[in-house]
């Protein structure tokens, strides 16, 4: 079980990795305290009875830069479980996202194992294994490491390539190698790990569609994520979302009206926060009327008279999803079905091999063109 702790180390192991078809590749990391993930450790393993190594990011003097140019040698697959979170730190420390890229939770959603399938049940399912939990719980960023937590650490790359040759082997007999490529394209495209300040506000939760509040909203949220990024502490540890609607609602204009609220953090009501709290609703509340933001209602589209549609909808995708073996949330949403019933056509059930598989007959469906029937056990389309 070897560690390694310095750069030639790392080159040496990543240039006979470059040799190889794929290598497994998995982090452990801390993110309570701060924005950005702290990268604690990365476990690699080479095909086959290949050497399985642990990677320290924290020893003195380690650069990971023959890592990722390991990551963005086009020559070796790197295969990863449930990579979103990977990926986000090799981008945002490196620069890089890996390429070709191999998710075996993507695999296993299109090869039939269910919705998000967790590494645990794949290494008992494939790999006829099972998975050590006590050193779940680890914190990755105290040295040194017991041999349990190691061990545990690479369990999480060892098993995986058995996992990966299995799932691969699978979806070239099946011919769905392409559908797994084209779910991976928002994991591979940048854009998916880049947080704009300016976009923040549309991930909080509101129930008022009132323009002038949705501007302070989006100032509150914007001053928030910049304060949060520049000083690398969770969003929350600033304020959190309730806090953040109730500030919206209520418009202080001065620190002892901020004072009064209910739930702000303390620190949150002096200083810096503060200060920035104040400005961001005194700038929303300058904007003219045609500045302010606009509720995206698009999500919101009336159902009345569609449920019965959705309904034979929901019908279709079980049966295509059981037929072809492929996770039913992965073809289509409950929100995509619902949308469909209502008349939108811009949906991703109806493009790539989703509508090869469903998108196709649920058009049909909606347009009357078919019928569903019980054959058997079975559910079938019937022309009309």
């Amino acid at each position: 079980m070897r560690t390694i702790t310095d750069t030639d180390s790392l080159a040496e192991f990543c240039e006979v990795a470059r040799a190889a078809p794929y290598v497994t590749i998995d982090t452990e990391f801390l993110r309570e305290r701060t924005y950005w993930a702290k990268l604690c450790l990365v476990q690699m393993a080479l095909p086959e009875d290949g050497e399985a190594v642990l990677i320290d990011p924290l020893a003195e003097g380690l650069s990971l830069a023959p890592l990722y140019e390991l990551l963005a040698h086009k020559g070796t697959v790197k295969v990863f479980h449930a990579a979103r979170q990977d990926l986000e730190i090799f981008y945002v420390e490196g620069g890089v996202i890996p390429e070709p890229l191999f998710d075996t939770q993507v695999a296993a959603m299109v090869c039939g194992f269910g919705e998000q399938v967790g590494y645990e049940t794949l290494v008992k399912r494939i790999a006829r294994a099972s998975v050590d939990k006590t050193s779940r719980f680890t914190d990755w960023s105290r040295r040194p490491l017991t041999e349990a937590q190691k061990s545990y650490a690479l369990a999480d790359v060892t098993h995986l390539r058995v996992i990966y040759e299995h799932l691969a082997k699978e979806l070239r007999k099946t011919k769905r190698t392409a559908w797994v490529e084209e779910e991976l394209a928002v994991l591979t495209d940048p854009e998916t790990y880049i947080t704009r300040p300016d976009e923040a506000w549309a991930r909080i939760k509101t129930r008022s569609s009132s323009p002038r509040f949705l501007a302070v909203v989006r100032e509150l949220a914007r001053f928030r994520e910049d304060y949060a990024q520049s000083r690398n502490i969770p969003r929350s540890r600033v304020f959190k979302d309730d806090a953040l609607l109730e500030v919206a609602s209520t418009k202080p204009k001065t620190p002892e009206d901020l004072g009064r609220s209910r739930l702000l953090l303390r620190e949150a009501r002096k200083g810096d926060i503060a200060d920035g709290i104040l400005a961001a609703i005194q700038a929303a509340m300058a904007l003219p009327n045609e500045a302010l933001p606009q509720s995206d209602k698009s999500h919101e589209r009336p159902q009345q008279g569609n449920a019965a549609l959705s309904d034979l909808l929901r019908v279709l995708l079980k049966a295509r999803s059981d037929s072809e073996r492929v996770a039913a949330k992965l073809i289509a949403t409950s929100a995509d079905l619902d949308a469909l019933a209502s008349g939108d056509r811009d949906l991703p059930a109806l493009k790539g091999w989703r509508r090869e598989v469903f998108g196709e007959d649920a058009l049909r469906l909606c347009q009357g063109e078919i019928a569903l029937s019980a054959k058997g056990t079975q559910i079938v389309a019937v022309p009309l």
